[in-house]
């Protein structure tokens, strides 16, 4: 696997080291630890953490640099939808658009192991926006350890599905992320293995819901809508 860049850490050129590894409780997460991690973060860094679903990559959303990082380690091209993990309903009307049957679905559906396609506002960076329909994934996932996270760090983070290039399936066990990329990103908050899959992504541009993805969350729901 080709090297990635490293920022926010005081790496020289050439040198790896290893992410730091915080082993937090998967239930109630040690603040002091969640706090490091967002220091982490503040500093330019990018984590692995858990959500209700898989591990997800994250950063701060304004740091073009740790975007950059993601994109490199993901693979991804300039089409791929980044979503933004949000602690609740109330961060959602700051980035992103939603007609009133989409707020319904999220109220009834959040948290919830969902990423939701909205229309973004111009509070969103347009390099995380789809290039041609401008739209954000949302996220408020349902994990004490993501949710410790996202009310430390104050604001929603950018995050990806930790799936990496040829791989069949998100990845959930913090164990088995060290050892594959722990040399390309800051930190691990390890809150034991996860739901073992990627999250269920919704379209709620149009005038009705469409399942872009069928992953852990339930689609009944979504395709009576």
């Amino acid at each position: 696997m080709t090297s990635v860049p490293r920022s926010g850490r005081g790496v020289s050129m050439g040198e790896e080291i290893m992410a730091q590894y915080f082993e937090v409780h998967p239930e109630t997460p040690q603040k002091r630890l969640i706090q490091q991690a967002v220091e982490i973060l503040n500093n330019g860094g990018v984590i692995a953490y858990p959500t209700d679903s898989s591990y997800a990559l994250g950063c701060r959303m304004g740091d073009k640099a740790a975007v950059d990082r993601i994109r490199e380690i993901r693979r991804l091209d300039d089409s791929h939808n980044f979503t933004l993990a949000c602690q609740d309903l109330k961060d959602i009307g700051t980035y992103a658009k939603m007609e009133n049957y989409a707020y319904r679905l999220l109220k009834s559906h959040t948290p919830g192991p969902y990423t939701f396609i909205l229309r973004a506002t111009g509070e969103v960076p347009r390099r995380l926006q789809h290039p041609k329909r401008k739209t954000i994934g949302i996220r408020v996932p349902d994990h004490p350890v993501c949710r410790s996270l996202l009310t430390a760090l104050g604001e929603p983070l950018m995050s990806v599905t930790l799936q990496m290039p040829g791989d069949d399936e998100a990845m959930f066990d913090p164990e088995v992320i060290n050892d594959r990329i722990g040399k390309l990103i800051d930190g691990i908050i390890a809150g034991g293995p996860t739901g073992g899959g990627a999250s269920t992504v919704v379209d709620l541009t149009g005038e009705a819901a469409h399942v872009v993805r069928e992953g852990v969350g339930d689609t009944r729901v979504f395709q009576m809508a």
